[in-house]
């Protein structure tokens, strides 16, 4: 840790040890003060320093080799930094009954350094929600003056009605309460550690019927568009990845960290755990058959690689998105589809050839029928359509 990393004045300091590996536990070192102590020998009265450390089971590493180590360590470094600011704000409280006063907030400021060291997997939401905010002071003449700076106590009820309004504007059905909730959490951060007083969002929300499907979906025939479409330069983990998706209903999320593990190739089945309700949900676990053409699909572990693999060597979700997205438009078709699309269009079209919903929550990993209605109403509407698709009918 380099010497201007620590403040002479902290209290506690963050500090380093090292281990045996030659990498580094960063712990707090308190100053407690100073106590008079009696020389049992002598019986002179010595002043003597009272200390006192705190491991905070972070380590640093001492030689970071790939971008992805010395991200860690950057956030790892961010996450010890917004610890030890904390405890010196709890040992004022208990030494001297305040805490440090925050009068000069920027909230704009609070939100991107609550971004910077946020290390759970919706970080792309959380920053979508940031920008959506900035964008909301950008776009609402009556809300300029805060497009650089405004204070926690500046964000009222009535902001947060006119920003939900905004949102909804922006962002349809799930998205906008997907992003809200996201901007939520930080309020709800600010709150605990007392930035925010009072809370803006209490009694405003974005109510969706989440039994409507409101994301596009694929028919059978435009899937088999897509899969007879070629182009220059494509992705052809991309291609394989977005295709297993179509036919298994999984997540982005799911299929990016699937491995040669997950397959069970004697028994022809795919079993993981969703990476969404992963430690939350009894259902988080899924057992999806899989017939030749998705094993040809998924292909064997290469040579000499460990089942640990990854079966899809996939870049970002952006970079994903739009390969999809000229794909897609390769393929003649003019829906508007995101990823999340193959997981709506694998459940409409099981359920459109005869499966039982019991069936396909069971594949999706729903816990319950709740979230899997959804669907059938979207296959009742097929039907409608395709009813009303016959020429009128003249007797």
């Amino acid at each position: 840790m380099a010497k201007n990393d620590i403040k002479v004045t902290d209290n506690p300091k963050l500090m380093q040890k090292l281990l045996s590996d030659d990498n580094f536990a960063l712990y707090l070192d308190y100053y407690l003060g100073r106590v008079n102590v009696k020389d049992a020998e002598t019986g002179e009265i010595k002043s003597k320093v009272q200390r006192k450390r705190e491991f905070l089971k972070l380590t640093i590493l001492s030689n970071p080799r790939t971008p992805i180590e010395r991200t860690q360590n950057k956030e790892t470094m961010e996450l010890a930094r917004k610890i030890r600011a904390e405890k010196e704000q709890e040992l004022l409280e208990q030494g001297k009954g305040y805490r440090l006063k925050r009068k000069n907030i920027n909230f704009l400021d609070y939100f991107q350094t609550y971004i910077d060291v946020y290390t759970k997997k919706d970080i792309r939401m959380m920053q979508i929600a940031f920008q959506r905010f900035k964008d909301f002071f950008r776009d609402t003449p009556e809300y300029n003056i805060y497009q650089n700076s405004i204070k926690p106590e500046q964000i009222t009820k009535d902001m947060m009605v006119d920003f939900t309004e905004y949102l909804q504007s922006r962002s349809i059905g799930e998205g906008a309460k997907s992003i809200y909730q996201r901007f939520k959490k930080v309020i709800n951060y600010a709150i605990d550690h007392d930035v925010v007083v009072k809370n803006p969002c209490k009694g405003v929300t974005i109510k969706v019927d989440e039994e409507l499907l409101r994301k596009e979906v694929l028919s059978i025939d435009e899937e088999q568009a897509l899969i007879n479409t070629h182009y220059l330069n494509e992705n052809p983990e991309i291609r394989r990845a977005f295709i297993l998706c179509l036919y298994c209903g999984l997540r982005f999320c799911d299929v990016k960290d699937l491995t040669f593990a997950d397959v069970d190739y004697s028994n022809k089945l795919l079993k993981f755990e969703q990476n969404k309700t992963k430690g939350h949900s009894k259902s988080s676990g899924v057992i999806i058959p899989l017939n030749d053409g998705l094993l040809d699909l998924i292909t064997s572990p290469p040579k000499g690689s460990d089942k640990d693999t990854l079966i899809f060597d996939l870049p970002s979700y952006e970079c994903c998105l739009k390969a999809l997205g000229r794909w897609v438009k390769r393929a003649g078709i003019t829906k508007h589809i995101s990823w999340h699309c193959a997981r709506h269009s694998f459940a409409v079209n099981i359920l459109n050839n005869g499966a039982n919903i019991k069936t396909v929550a069971s594949l999706l990993g729903h816990s319950g029928l709740r979230h899997t209605e959804k669907y059938t109403r979207a296959v009742d509407k097929l039907k409608e359509d395709a009813i009303n698709s016959l020429p009128e009918l003249k007797l």
